[in-house]
């Protein structure tokens, strides 16, 4: 009867936590889309994990990155957070953007959790979805 209890109470948390560190995670990558609109690279650059900083070296050369490279994520104008799954053991928020220009784009973030919270790890483009037809 305890184990059934015990069981019972980690199926009926264990959605509770997910739903907690989505929140977390979607609070993390809001606050840097946030962030980049303000043009606050040092802002943006504090939601970047370990790994990240280490390959840019200081925000400028990050900022820099986004700008040329994932401009959608430098000029985002609507935000809408999609599933957050896990692939072999990484959590993973599929996020939709609208740029500046009104285009769709859907983006993958890698995320990890540090001793400062949760981090983004890597962005990735997302082919879009075919759409009519």
């Amino acid at each position: 009867m305890r184990r059934f209890f015990m069981g019972f109470v980690l199926a009926l948390g264990l959605p509770l936590m997910a739903q907690a560190q989505g929140a977390e995670i979607e609070d993390v990558i809001g606050s840097q889309l946030e962030a980049f609109n303000a043009r606050d690279v040092e802002a943006a650059w504090q939601y970047a994990s370990p790994m990240i900083k280490g390959m840019f070296g200081e925000p400028g050369n990050f900022g820099m990155m986004v700008q040329q490279g994932y401009p959608m994520v430098w000029d985002n104008r609507d935000v809408r957070f999609l599933e957050l799954r896990e692939i072999a053991g990484v959590l993973y928020q599929k996020v939709m953007l609208r740029d500046a220009s009104g285009g769709l784009h859907i983006l993958d973030y890698a995320m990890i959790e540090t001793p400062q919270g949760w981090q983004i790890d890597g962005v990735q483009i997302l082919p879009a979805p075919d759409v009519g037809a």
